[in-house]
Order: C-alpha cells, then sequence, then structure tokens
C-alpha cells in the first residue's frame, strides 16, 4: 500500500514506516506548511486546493496505481490549521470521491474547534491498475478544500468478504474496543493498521486472562480488542447505545466481536440473545474462549441505535461484549469504460445461510475457501484515449484527472458524457483554455464523440485521422 504525506516535498519515516510526498500523485495544488505548533508530521503540511472563479463542482484527485481486484482500506485525514488565511477561521466543507463513487461529506469543523484532526475511513476495491482519491468542492464550500494525508492499504483477502464488492464499498462509521479506555489500537496491533476506538459505557470492564488466535479469525481483530470486554456484574441484560451518535437512514454492516476468557466460568455456560432497537439481531449465541464474530451485511438503522445484550434462558454468565465495527454500505457510482479486465472478490463458504440480508456467525475455525471467480468487462480505450490526450498538451485542465464522467456532478472540464450504464464521452468543448502542444491521435479513440470544440488554443502540428469517429457532426 501507500501511506502519502500530502503537500509534504521528501520522504519521511514515521513510527518506522514510511511516508511519502505527494507530488508523484497528483497534478493539481499547492503545497503548504501550517505554523501551528506541536503537530505531528503527517499533519504540519497540506495540499490545498484553490477555488478559482468560484469553480464549484470541480475535483482533485490522487492517482494511485494499485493491484486490479485487490481489497483497500483508504483512509484521509484532515487537520485545517488555519491555511485558508484569517477571513476563514472554520474549515472548508467539500467531498471526498473514490474513482466513480461519492464517498461521503468532508467535515471537520467540530473536530478542529477541540484542537482535533479528522479521519474517513472506507474500504474499496480496485477495479483496474489505478485508484483515484479525490477531494471536491460542492456548493457547501467556501474557501479551499485541502488534505492533509492519504493512505491505501491492501486488506486481507478474508476481510469483509461478505461485502459485494463488485457494486458496493463501505464507509467506516464506528470501530471500536469496548472496555478500552487507552490509546487508539492500531498498527501494529492491527496488522492492517484499522482504527479501533476506546469505548466505555456505564458498565462494568472486564479484564481477559487469556487472549483467542485471531490469525483465523473473521475479520482478524486485533488480539488487544479481547483484553477487556463491557460486561454486567449481574446475570442481567445489558443496553449499549452504540454507535454514540444519531445515524441517517441507510443499511448498514455490522461485526460484533465476543470471546469468554474468564476462568471461573465452566465450558459453554455463557450464551446471549442480542437484540438491535429491539429487533433480535442472534439468539443464543455460544460464548467460547476461542471467540466469534456476528455480523449483518445489510441492516436498516437510522437515529440512535440500542444493542441490548441478555443471557439466554439455558446461560449461566451475564452478558459481554469486546470489540464492534458499524460500516454505511455504498453503492458504486461505476466507472467510465477502461480497456482493463477486472477480477471477481472472492467468495467463501460461511457454515450459514448466504442470504446477504441475513445475520451470520462465524468462529475462528469455520472459514472454508472456495477460491476466485475471475470475469471480464468489455475492453474499451475511453480512459485511456483521454488521458493521452492529456499527456499531448503541456497545461491539460487542473481536474483531469480520477474518472472522467462520474460521479455525474463531477465530469471533467469540457468533457460531457452519455447517460446510463454504458458510461461514454460523446463531446469535448475546450474552448479557451488556452492549450499548448499538440492533439493526440488517441482522440480517434472516442468513438463516440458527437461534437470537438478547440478554438481559442494554442494548440500545433497536424490534426489526426478523425475518419473512426462515425458520429461526428461538429469540430
Amino acid at each position: 500500500g501507500y501511506l502519502i504525506n500530502c503537500g509534504a516535498t521528501r520522504r519521511s519515516v514515521i513510527d518506522g514506516r514510511v511516508w511519502l510526498p505527494d507530488g508523484n500523485f497528483i497534478s493539481a495544488g499547492t503545497s503548504k506548511s501550517l505554523t501551528v505548533p506541536g503537530l505531528v508530521p503527517t499533519l504540519s503540511t497540506v495540499r490545498s486546493f484553490p477555488l478559482e472563479n468560484k469553480n464549484l463542482r470541480r475535483k482533485f484527485c490522487y492517482v494511485v496505481r494499485v493491484y486490479r481486484g485487490a481489497r483497500y482500506l483508504i483512509r484521509t485525514t484532515y487537520y485545517y490549521g488555519g491555511v485558508n488565511g484569517l477571513d476563514f477561521d472554520s474549515p472548508p466543507v467539500f467531498d471526498q470521491i473514490v474513482d466513480g463513487t461519492f464517498w461521503s461529506v468532508v467535515n471537520t469543523t467540530e473536530d478542529y474547534g477541540k484542537g482535533l484532526s479528522s479521519y474517513y475511513e472506507g474500504v474499496f476495491e480496485a477495479k483496474g491498475n489505478t485508484m483515484s482519491v479525490c477531494v471536491a468542492s460542492n456548493t457547501y464550500t467556501v474557501s479551499d478544500p485541502f488534505i492533509s494525508s492519504l493512505e491505501m492499504l491492501i486488506l486481507g483477502d478474508s476481510i469483509y468478504n461478505t461485502t459485494k464488492f463488485d457494486s458496493h464499498a463501505l464507509h467506516l462509521v464506528a470501530r471500536h474496543s469496548f472496555g478500552h479506555n487507552g490509546s487508539i489500537i492500531r498498527y501494529p496491533d492491527d496488522q492492517f493498521d484499522r482504527y479501533w476506538q476506546p469505548y466505555e459505557e456505564n458498565v462494568s470492564v472486564t479484564a481477559s486472562k487469556k487472549i483467542p488466535a485471531v490469525s483465523g479469525f473473521w475479520n482478524i481483530p486485533p488480539s488487544k480488542v479481547f483484553e477487556t470486554a463491557l460486561s454486567t456484574a449481574q446475570l442481567e441484560s445489558m443496553e449499549l447505545r452504540w454507535p454514540p451518535f444519531s445515524l441517517p437512514n441507510s443499511t448498514y454492516y455490522i461485526a460484533l466481536y465476543f470471546a469468554d476468557n474468564s476462568d471461573s466460568m465452566s465450558s459453554n455456560s455463557r450464551v446471549i440473545d442480542m437484540h438491535i432497537n429491539d429487533v433480535r439481531y442472534y439468539s443464543n449465541l455460544v460464548l467460547s474462549s476461542e471467540g466469534a464474530a456476528v455480523f449483518a451485511t445489510r441492516w436498516p438503522l437510522g437515529g440512535l441505535t440500542k444493542i441490548t445484550l441478555s443471557p439466554a434462558a439455558n446461560s449461566n454468565g451475564s452478558p459481554l461484549i469486546n470489540a464492534g465495527e458499524i460500516f454505511d454500505v455504498l453503492r458504486l457510482g461505476g466507472r467510465t469504460h477502461t480497456r482493463d479486465g477486472m477480477l471477481a472478490n472472492f467468495f467463501y463458504l460461511l457454515l450459514c445461510n448466504d442470504d446477504a440480508d441475513s445475520v451470520k456467525t462465524q468462529s475462528a475455525t469455520d472459514l472454508t475457501y472456495w477460491g476466485a471467480l475471475p470475469f471480464t468487462i468489455e475492453n474499451e480505450h475511453l480512459v485511456i484515449a483521454l488521458e493521452e490526450l492529456k499527456n499531448s498538451w503541456r497545461n491539460p485542465p487542473l481536474d483531469w484527472n480520477g474518472d472522467p464522467c462520474l460521479p455525474r456532478d463531477y465530469t471533467w472540464t469540457g468533457v460531457k458524457c452519455s447517460e446510463g450504464e454504458r458510461t461514454r464521452v460523446i463531446s469535448l468543448n475546450l474552448t479557451g483554455m488556452g492549450l499548448l502542444g499538440s492533439l493526440s491521435p488517441s482522440i480517434a479513440n472516442l468513438t463516440a464523440l458527437n461534437g470537438i470544440w478547440l478554438s481559442n488554443n494554442s494548440l500545433s502540428g497536424v490534426i489526426p485521422d478523425l475518419s473512426s469517429l462515425k458520429l461526428l457532426e461538429i469540430l
């Protein structure tokens, strides 16, 4: 994967890991240093993207080479530091995008008011040989968007593999280690550098004496999250308000983690029932020292969420819980056709119902591999043709990075795309852009073009053979 220190001009080693400057990944924006004392190195510089003539709905993209078919944890971090000057004491509010998918709105105002940075985390599958991660100005933006750091880390094949990553992605809402009151649990405790926030409730905290082997555990949580648990002193129900904030109405992926490591309990004597907002989530889960995870891939939620853990009728022990994750399930916005094929995500046999909307449970020894099922998409040349066209100019438009057509609100300057599932570039209007250079013959590969406007530029060389453009009406 990549650790990119945005705005930095040289490599640095932080906690034994190499962070790269961002100049090789993006061609737009300005590197700026913050004057706030005491910042960690990855927050002390930012890349800022000036709003020229209030150009809303423009995106600025980091383009990174990736392994097609691999699953990536993508984390963006933002610390404003007053980078836009005294006239803008609050951070701008803007969008972030992965390839052609709208990821989320970036609003760091509350955290910045507390002197904190903000981070956003998602899980996306690489559909081609490159991925783009973009910040984009929207109608809420009042000053220049910015970014402090970008991390793109490969996840293991088993991680979150019940999600259909050919059509969806995951946006992290909350990830907590229950009963933990120290600093964030992360790398090297978590080999994939996921952040597990501390979380305490008004219930008792128990410390574990034995830690389950997590190498074969569902989603491979770090063993450190099993060192503490939330529990009750009596044989009674336990209620958690988790996550600790209101959720927008959406469909969520929920994973809860359990391990019973008490020496005083006999084997298989702690059995619990679970409800979310008084709806049955799972019944008769037997907790053992081996650990177990209970997860739902598509669970509707909205507003405040209540998780109730109750001792089952045959239980001799009170309920407990070690950790939890919840993600918003994002539908992919698509991707403008390229000539690259795609590789399906792995499928696994879980010893349970394979209904995607049902709740599943899995212990550390239940996982059986079925292997990979490759498939391809129709070969296209659109993105490559536009990239070659861009490279033939010495001063291409600043936002010609990332997906040319998607999301629909963020098409490249001068590019008009077709509607529908099969996205094509249907016109180029670059009048008066002051372009310098030649016109690449690859423009002839944009076979859906019906109009080309290139007047008031300073192009030189020959006009390429355009006979392949059968739909062209205006030149």
